[in-house]
């Protein structure tokens, strides 16, 4: 059985993960879902099953890539269970600006601009250039991710920023 020492040490570095990647974890699965709410949730759920995983006894050599693991497979399971984003989805996600933030509006327009060329994009260069130049991961991170080789991810990227450019032009 473990020690409490033990245990307040993994308290420890799961809470200080939580502190350095909820942020570009709730933007890689923003990015993915389009939908604040479902992002959160995704988020939640990601650290929860980190923190199962770590309570059961297992380690993880690298948090940052073990996250967007967890994150993108539960992208992907909640992209099956929908089938299919909409614009209706898009819509209700109503923009609710906080009252002390004046510029909330015109983020959240310049936002949609980014989500709407992001969305014309095909996967899976979607996410490898989302998770490039968006969550600024390296291209052996990303590979760590996905399961793919560095070689693989770099291409992706490449065709991504293609399709980009493409999309920008006719803007």
């Amino acid at each position: 059985m473990d020690s409490p020492a033990s245990n307040d040490g993994m308290l420890d570095a799961f809470t200080r993960a939580y502190e350095e990647h909820k942020d570009a974890i709730f933007r890689h699965c923003y990015f993915h879902t389009f939908d604040r709410e479902n992002a959160k949730d995704l988020l939640q759920e990601t650290f929860v099953k980190t923190w199962q995983y770590l309570a059961a006894g297992n380690e993880i050599e690298n948090m940052r890539a073990f996250l967007y693991k967890v994150a993108t497979n539960l992208v992907i399971n909640d992209a099956r269970k929908k089938k299919s984003l909409s614009l209706e989805n898009l819509q209700e996600g109503k923009f609710d600006p906080g009252e002390e933030d004046e510029n909330a509006g015109r983020d959240w327009v310049q936002e949609q601009r980014v989500m709407a060329v992001l969305r014309k994009i095909d996967e899976p260069y979607r996410s490898a250039v989302t998770l490039r130049y968006i969550e600024g991961l390296s291209p052996a991170e990303i590979a760590a991710i996905i399961g793919e080789s560095a070689n693989t991810v770099s291409v992706r990227i490449n065709r991504g920023l293609k399709q980009l450019r493409a999309h920008l032009d006719h803007a």
